[in-house]
């Protein structure tokens, strides 16, 4: 009996653990309007992105239920509807192959991309225009667009 309450612990630990993984602690969570669309995805919607020291997430909603999951590590990209692939695979499924692996990381954190290249302070944030590539954050807002590859993704922080 008591080989079989042990077993029967053992399971439940392992059950109860497997449930708790390896999430970070997010610093900031910024309730926001969301825009994301690719030449292979579309969305658009309330939602939210959470960020800690090594990793950004990204929700957004619809009908109160969760239509795109985002998560943005140092060494990979978790989508929802893909799973789990490297930044640059990422970048070649998604978005364009000939951005910088870091590249979706920095945009839904609001900091410079591509090396800080052709970057512009502006009174409330910077902009940066790179060849079909145009930058902006202001503020908490963030705005990239990308007319050639067809790539927009816009922030709008519901939370000013």
């Amino acid at each position: 009996m008591k080989k079989y309450f042990n077993f029967l612990s053992f399971i439940a630990l392992f059950i109860i653990s497997g449930c708790v993984g390896s999430m970070p602690k997010y610093d900031t969570s910024t309730s926001t309007f969301i825009i994301f669309k690719t030449p292979t995805l579309k969305y658009a919607d309330q939602g939210f992105i959470s960020k800690a020291s090594d990793e950004t997430k990204v929700e957004i909603y619809s009908n109160g239920k969760a239509v795109m999951r985002l998560r943005v590590t140092n060494n990979q990209v978790c989508l929802s509807s893909l799973s789990c692939m490297s930044a640059n695979e990422f970048n070649k499924k998604v978005l364009n192959a000939n951005y910088p692996s870091d590249t979706i990381g920095k945009i839904f954190r609001g900091e410079p991309i591509f090396n800080g290249k052709n970057f512009v302070k502006t009174k409330n944030g910077f902009k940066q225009k790179i060849g079909s590539i145009f930058y902006k954050v202001e503020g908490k807002n963030i705005e990239f667009l990308d007319t050639m590859a067809g790539v927009k993704i816009k922030v709008k922080n519901m939370e000013q």
